[in-house]
């Protein structure tokens, strides 16, 4: 079983990250009008992570950060007047980071719910539903089923993160982080996809079961420290100067809430992958050890963007809701740019740890 880094309630050492994303657009033929991009931003300050320094320059006539008031959704908007014309953007994000070790840290073991469940304003919006976060049918029957009983919520929680552990799969031939429409994943009875599927599904279930959930989304930066004695590959990597090209390490994450407590970390989603990474079977112990330590802790060689599902962007762009915002987004004279076509929505990220 993975050791604690540290004693219960000590501090965790900072992680220093230096990440730069540069963005080269290129509009369809025809398109006229002005680009408009929006990059998402790190959450600026949370227990595990810290926006240190925001930097950008490039050829655009305007740019600004801009939240919009559902989730507080934070981006860098940027204009060019001519999508005809170059459209260059570099943006750099130095980061802290800090392991959230809840259950390393023995935080979770002797939770007791108080007698009355009272969530706050901003939490009980991870109870509702939404398009692709379906709550009710065969959600809330499949929910019902994994729970039974059970009225603890943390319990519950771990009962839910476990099945979907378990029974989802993981499958690389999905474009991206996948689409995470519960609903159709349920129905189909095809449980696999990829961290969007997998932890929509832990998501979507937990509220279903009367817990407050939501999905974070996004990017790995380097090293893991602890697990990456199960997976060399699976939790992200980096050089010996501690480098890493990490345009296309978008990673969904997830997280549930507990009265009297706050919120908890949790990733059923890496649980698979570290299982195809390494061709191992559930049961296998290191895939179990993976499992625990997924349940209550993130190692934080990642940086989280936002809880943003089935939202309207600020400024509102043409194509609204977007289903989640963990990659670049662009409109070219109205129309959306696939973030998938590298050739002409070119974009990448490189990350430095700091030593």
């Amino acid at each position: 079983p993975l050791q604690p880094q540290q004693e219960a309630g000590a501090e965790v050492a900072p992680r220093f990250f230096s990440m730069t994303q540069s963005s080269e657009l290129e509009a369809p033929y025809g398109s006229q009008g002005e680009m408009r991009l929006w990059i998402p931003l790190p959450e600026p300050m949370a227990p595990y992570q810290v926006l240190r320094r925001l930097h950008w320059e490039g050829d655009f006539q305007q740019a600004s950060i801009v939240s919009e008031p559902k989730f507080g959704v934070q981006s860098l908007f940027v204009q060019w007047e001519d999508c005809q014309g170059p459209m260059h953007l570099d943006v750099v994000m130095d980061l802290e980071t800090r392991d959230w070790l809840l259950g390393r840290q023995g935080l979770l073991d002797d939770y007791k719910p108080p007698a009355e469940l009272i969530y706050p304003v901003g939490v009980a919006p991870y109870l509702q539903g939404s398009r692709h976060i379906k709550i009710d049918g065969v959600v809330a029957e499949r929910a019902q089923e994994i729970i039974g009983n059970e009225d603890n919520p943390l319990v519950r929680a771990r009962l839910i993160h476990d099945w979907v552990a378990e029974h989802m799969e993981r499958d690389n031939s999905v474009i991206g982080c996948g689409v995470g429409d519960v609903g159709a994943i349920l129905e189909s009875g095809k449980l696999y996809g990829k961290c969007t599927d997998i932890n929509s599904v832990f998501v979507a279930l937990a509220r279903a079961a009367g817990i407050p959930a939501r999905e974070m989304f996004g990017i790995r930066l380097g090293r893991p420290a602890a697990l990456e004695q199960y997976s060399k590959t699976a939790f992200g990597s980096a050089d010996e100067q501690g480098q890493a090209n990490n345009t296309d390490w978008q990673h969904c994450r997830a997280q549930f809430w507990l009265p009297g407590m706050g919120w908890v970390p949790c990733d059923p989603a890496d649980v698979t992958k570290m299982r195809l990474a390494e061709n191992k079977s559930h049961i296998d112990p290191a895939v179990q050890a993976v499992n625990e330590d997924l349940f209550g802790n993130w190692e934080m060689n990642w940086v989280g963007f936002n809880y943003g599902r089935d939202f309207v962007l600020a400024p509102a762009p043409e194509q609204a809701p977007i289903n989640n915002f963990g990659y670049p987004y662009a409109e070219a004279g109205g129309d959306p740019l696939n973030y998938y076509d590298f050739a002409r929505f070119k974009y990448d990220y490189h990350t430095t740890e700091q030593s």
